[in-house]
């Protein structure tokens, strides 16, 4: 691939918008480990996927450039986002968490299966600390950190219209606190503690600045292991998107009466 990014901290500040980020970041060949990893389970595939023709490139975020609602994951899945290349895209998680969307009004439609599905999101986007899939969904320390300035860089992008943001795991939590406070954000010490429900408001650092106060949520990630066992259920995880979306102005008008 020609023009390959090795530097997330010189090329992320260059982007001018939302498209030209996404655009950045699915050049990225800065992490050794998980660029052998994503293209090794593009070669490999899962049996169920032979036939499918992986993305194996890092994942951008999705959904409108003026979302008002920021969904903050971990990392795509190997045969889910890394496969189908768009977050949230083609796994269980993803059934989850655009379910729940669609129960709200939020999404045009309750399934998330490939690139060209037609889903839309309305006012709502998603993104991770880190792009690319990682060997047993664990990201080292410095992968998260290489990875940061695209995540820097799109929260500044967004900041005229986000007022919410759910970190979904406490993975999210930790990587978008440091990057809320880099961005405007006034983030209090001791920093908040993760836990699913978590509420915590952060003004502005500046008040007369252009950044306006913003509510950042915990909810357990819509992982296999959570959404199995019933520790995050479909009713806990629609609770706190509404609540966060609400928090961030919007008007709920599910298909179900959630």
């Amino acid at each position: 691939m020609p023009d390959r990014v090795t530097e997330p901290r010189e090329e992320a500040p260059k982007a001018r918008d939302l498209a030209g980020l996404d655009a950045a970041v699915s050049r990225c060949y800065a992490c050794p480990r998980l660029v052998a990893w994503r293209e090794e389970a593009g070669r490999v595939r899962r049996r169920s996927f032979a036939d499918h023709d992986y993305w194996a490139l890092p994942v951008p975020g999705f959904g409108p450039a003026d979302a008002s609602l920021l969904l903050v994951g971990l990392a795509p899945a190997a045969h889910g986002g890394n496969r189908t290349g768009r977050m949230f895209t083609g796994d269980r998680s993803g059934d989850v968490l655009v379910a729940a969307l669609h129960d709200l009004g939020l999404a045009s439609q309750p399934t998330s299966v490939s690139r060209d599905d037609g889903l839309l999101l309305h006012g709502v986007r998603f993104t991770a600390p880190v792009h690319c899939a990682p060997p047993d969904n664990r990201p080292t320390t410095h992968e998260r950190d290489t990875c940061r300035p695209w995540l820097t860089r799109e929260l500044a992008l967004l900041r005229p219209t986000v007022r919410a943001v759910v970190a979904l795991g406490a993975f999210g939590w930790q990587a978008v606190l440091p990057v809320l406070a880099a961005s405007g954000w006034a983030v209090p010490r001791p920093r908040p503690v993760f836990g699913h429900g978590v509420r915590v408001v952060l003004p502005p650092v500046e008040p007369a600045g252009d950044v306006q106060a913003l509510t950042l949520f915990g909810c357990y990630h819509v992982s296999q292991q959570n959404t199995f066992t019933g520790r995050l259920t479909p009713a806990m995880l629609r609770e706190v998107i509404a609540e966060a979306w609400e928090s961030a102005g919007g008007a709920l008008h599910g298909h179900d009466g959630a």
